[in-house]
């Protein structure tokens, strides 16, 4: 439980109403704005890819065979530091989440984890927090500094389409623009009290936490999810 008497205030079934249909129009014109700019988003040019090779679990793998027969790739460049325990907690509990990805199938999709790490070692890792992604090595391959995510730098998505052989990017993100393909957020922010981070504005007397302190570190993705 959360230790804190703060409580919204308490008011009538007519005044809460009003107060919902006010916000309700501002949640209306962000989902209308978030249409427009997926709507630009398809309207993106792409960049041809090099013919990258990178590492899976049966060995060399080119890129355009990471599609697996499909024709567009979401890829989640997970940071990674190589011999340590516990790779980073936000990527980790990030990737947690994305446990059924079948109904990517209908949209001729894939989405799998990328790393930098030996192969060897992001298989054990990706076993032991119980990830049901596919991953992929880029430890031998110029991949991931390419497209925004080299190593020691941070994390990213990059999204691709494939023609035949031919490979192209059409869309990346990094930092909070990820968070859009997060449900976790989402539902987090639709409570009360939202992600009680110190950074976001609140109410005086909502529970606040250092930023990043209820997140899932990787050692809680284990023991929930890991084998």
């Amino acid at each position: 439980m959360t230790d804190t008497a703060a409580l919204p205030p308490i008011v009538d079934s007519e005044t809460w109403r009003a107060a919902l249909a006010e916000l309700r129009a501002r949640e209306k014109a962000a989902t209308r704005e978030l249409d427009a700019i997926a709507a630009q988003r398809r309207r993106l040019p792409m960049v041809r890819m090099p013919d990258y090779t990178l590492i899976g679990a049966e060995g060399p793998v080119r890129l355009a065979d990471m599609f697996g027969g499909r024709s567009q790739l979401i890829v989640y460049n997970h940071m990674w530091t190589d011999g340590a325990e516990w790779q980073c907690g936000g990527c980790t509990g990030y990737t947690s989440q994305f446990t059924r990805l079948e109904f990517l199938d209908n949209y001729d999709a894939r989405f799998v984890i990328v790393t930098a790490g030996p192969i060897e070692e992001a298989l054990a890792y990706r076993e032991k927090v119980g990830n049901r992604m596919d991953w992929y090595s880029s430890s031998q391959s110029p991949f991931a500094a390419d497209v925004d995510a080299a190593p020691g730098t941070g994390f990213g998505v990059n999204v691709f389409l494939r023609d035949g052989d031919a490979v192209y990017r059409t869309w990346h993100t990094n930092g909070r623009g990820t968070e859009q393909l997060s449900h976790t957020f989402a539902l987090v922010d639709a409570l009360p009290w939202g992600r009680q981070e110190v950074w976001q504005d609140s109410p005086d007397g909502w529970p606040q936490s250092p930023t990043y302190s209820k997140w899932l570190d990787s050692p809680d993705v284990a023991l929930w999810y890991g084998a």
